[in-house]
């Protein structure tokens, strides 16, 4: 019996990269240790007899840094992580052996992209834009395909746009940057996805001004929910190709008891 999915790739598919490139002063939230790589050895430092050398990296990062996701460990309310367990106990000794990122699973399933500007007939979201269950009701509609149980939702908010721009238009701490509201999060729980992503920095809506000062979205999801979170997602590629449902594949790093990884996903398309 043929493999389905060997036949599909074998057919040919279409990849998109739905992560960011990481590069020193890239656009991040001030909240995380910022991206550093430097080489601490390069070709010529040391050459061996044979006239051969290598090069190697120091790479520094947060782990909320670039296209990442936030494991359950990461947000807590009230003292508690998701399932009702006591925030500070379960950090003793320094990792999050209960709720870390190393407890997620490898995800490979279906993916659907929640277009709100398109939807909305504008090329993006205003800044500090409040992204409700109506506007996800109608993404839904113009992707022609429903979120349900163990999907993957993406939500474009066109602000991904402005990834190139650099850190203050990006990051939107004075302009706000648009997002799911708290009640758009409720929307999402209540089709149980297994992860939700967004191309902003902090997948829920910033205020002017504010920052993050007040994240329900995060609460809803992470603490309430126990559903993964996906930032700084590269979506206009996936948005201009027409894509609406797709498999989906992430892999965080492997990083026993951190609070989230840096990832790069695919949005895996039929050719």
């Amino acid at each position: 019996m043929s493999d389905p999915l060997l036949t599909v790739v074998q057919r040919g598919v279409h990849v998109v990269d739905l992560g960011r490139p990481m590069s020193v002063g890239m656009p991040q939230s001030s909240n995380h240790p910022q991206y550093w790589h430097t080489l601490p050895r390069r070709h010529g430092d040391m050459v061996r007899a044979d006239g051969g050398s290598a090069a190697n990296d120091l790479v520094v990062t947060g782990t909320h840094v670039g296209t990442h996701i936030d494991a359950l460990a990461h947000v807590s309310q009230d003292g508690k992580l998701h399932g009702g367990a006591d925030a500070v106990a379960a950090g003793r000794g320094g990792r999050f052996l209960e709720h870390g990122v190393h407890t997620i699973a490898p995800m490979v399933c279906r993916g659907v992209l929640l277009d709100v500007p398109g939807a909305l007939g504008v090329p993006a979201c205003e800044p500090g834009y409040e992204i409700t269950p109506d506007d996800l009701d109608a993404a839904e509609r113009r992707a022609g395909a429903e979120v349900g149980e163990g999907d993957v939702a993406l939500v474009r908010s066109g602000w991904g746009q402005r990834f190139d721009d650099g850190v203050e238009a990006y990051t939107g701490r004075v302009t706000g940057v648009p997002g799911v509201s708290e009640a758009g999060a409720h929307w999402l729980a209540e089709r149980q996805v297994r992860a939700a992503g967004a191309d902003t920095i902090a997948f829920e809506r910033l205020a002017p001004g504010e920052g993050h000062a007040l994240l329900p979205a995060h609460r809803v999801l992470l603490v309430e929910s126990g559903i993964y979170i996906v930032e700084t997602l590269a979506l206009e590629e996936l948005a201009a190709v027409g894509a609406t449902d797709f498999t989906f594949v992430l892999v965080p790093l492997n990083l026993v008891g951190a609070t989230g990884s840096p990832v790069r996903p695919l949005a895996v398309l039929a050719s």
